[in-house]
């Protein structure tokens, strides 16, 4: 006969048990799901990273196959607080100037803050950081489309400030034609991007002879002529190698860039 003690030893084992099976149960559970969770992330990443390093020029120049305005890949994700676009900080009804000091001649550009105030005021916020400082002008086109792009502090077309700002001014340079372009005049200074809409971070093209683009890209501000000269100096010397396209031959280095108001 079982008494009432056993019984409640008994009772208290079967309790043990399920306790420890239902322990069991949710740790496989758990691991089940962080696996999960991580490679979903993975694919997340890699997908991420595809998106950039297959961007080549857009859609403003599929027959060329690669677009002016496009970095290749992210640098490391930042940290939350440094993955915010800068607070507004600027006089958003005022102009600017963003001033390059270059190895080959000084360009400056006008801005307009109240047509780009997102991408105006994310430029002054970097320029008075130092972070266009001593920087290369990584690539130059010369056939097709025809700019010089800038602002990549790695200078290989993949580095950014670890946030994006949003597409701004986009309807300033007219509708699109039937071949789905718009004009960007020599001396139009316009935001890079990943080929996504509202991905432009920090690197800019300079575009020294009118070129035909899809309107994706935020067109900020406008060389003055000595700057375009500079510019059109460099794309004359070429691209390394012969090419269409690539680091131009003659380097162009940013050694100091300021954004005063003017």
């Amino acid at each position: 006969m079982v008494t009432s003690d056993q019984r409640r030893r008994q009772l208290a084992r079967e309790k043990f048990v399920r306790q420890q099976q239902r322990r069991e149960q949710a740790q496989i559970k758990a691991k089940r799901r962080n696996t999960v969770i991580a490679s979903a992330l993975a694919v997340v990443l890699l997908a991420g990273a595809a998106a950039y390093v297959s961007v080549g020029l857009s859609d403003g120049d599929k027959e060329n196959g690669a677009a002016p305005g496009e970095s290749t890949s992210p640098e490391p994700t930042p940290s939350k607080s440094e993955n915010r676009e800068p607070a507004m900080s600027i006089d958003t009804k005022a102009k600017y100037a963003l001033t390059l000091k270059t190895n080959e001649g000084d360009i400056t550009v006008t801005m307009d803050a109240a047509k780009t105030p997102h991408t105006v005021n994310s430029f002054k916020s970097l320029a008075d950081k130092g972070y266009f400082d001593g920087t290369k002008c990584h690539r130059l086109t010369t056939q097709g489309i025809f700019v010089l792009q800038c602002g990549d502090p790695k200078g290989d077309g993949t580095g950014d400030p670890g946030y994006t700002i949003p597409d701004e001014n986009l309807t300033s340079l007219g509708k699109a034609g039937a071949d789905g372009t718009v004009t960007y005049p020599a001396g139009t200074v316009a935001m890079a991007n990943t080929g996504a809409p509202n991905s432009g971070g920090s690197q800019f093209f300079l575009v020294y002879k009118d070129t035909k683009l899809a309107p994706g890209y935020t067109p900020f501000g406008t060389m003055d002529d000595k700057g375009l000269n500079t510019v059109l100096e460099v794309s004359k010397a070429g691209v390394e190698g012969g090419a269409g396209d690539g680091a131009p031959k003659k380097a162009v280095t940013i050694e100091k860039a300021t954004v005063p108001k003017v």
